[in-house]
């Protein structure tokens, strides 16, 4: 008789056995095609296309009385101001009282002049717009005439309405430039309540949100 090395061990034949079909079992599966699984997920997908330098209007007419400024006109989380109410060219206050409004591009928390030509600026409030271009210093140069408020939008590149239009806060009423006694693309943001100047920032003008 001859002794092959496997005497006495069937019953690891059979597990080595057991083992290498499970093993082929699982690489089976593994080869499987998975069905398609289609998500729930029901907003919109961006595409890829070309700008066309349209807005669309802010989302905040929801806001208790339409007559108060209450959004930042330049409606970006990443909106900064360059300078502040009642100091500098807008002192004093009860003339010139206005805040400078740029778009920080990179985070670095300085304004970005190619970022901030050519946003949108939003009307804050409801009323009736007045137009004047190539003003000095203002160049050009939106009036925003409510009931009791009336705000000012200055060195626009250029105009999104026409004058004696009536607005909705939350419309595009021009866009952001350099024109008039400017040293960049910036806006520079008034607010008038019953003829009197006061800080647009007690008015939401850094919200910054849509």
């Amino acid at each position: 008789m001859i002794n092959d090395g496997w005497a006495g061990t069937g019953s690891l034949r059979k597990l080595i056995f057991v083992l290498a079909i499970i093993g082929l079992g699982y690489l089976l599966l593994q080869m499987r095609p998975v069905p398609l699984q289609v998500s729930a997920w029901s907003g919109s997908v961006a595409r890829p296309g070309s700008i066309t330098g349209e807005a669309a209007p802010l989302t905040g007419r929801g806001i208790a009385d339409p007559d108060v400024p209450a959004i930042d006109p330049l409606g970006l989380p990443n909106t900064i101001m360059t300078q502040g109410y009642g100091v500098g060219s807008h002192a004093p206050a009860e003339i010139w009282g206005a805040v400078d409004l740029a778009i920080d591009g990179n985070g670095d928390g300085q304004a970005d002049p190619d970022g901030t030509l050519g946003t949108p600026v939003y009307a804050t409030h409801d009323g009736v717009v007045h137009l004047a271009s190539n003003t000095w210093p203002a160049g050009n140069h939106i009036w925003l005439e409510g009931i009791h408020f009336k705000t000012g939008y200055s060195h626009l590149q250029g105009f999104a309405v026409a004058d004696g239009q009536a607005v909705k806060r939350g419309d595009v009423i021009g866009y952001v430039g350099s024109t008039g006694q400017s040293s960049g693309p910036h806006l520079d943001y008034q607010v008038w309540k019953d003829g009197v100047n006061v800080n647009p920032l007690d008015y939401n003008a850094l919200a910054g949100t849509r």
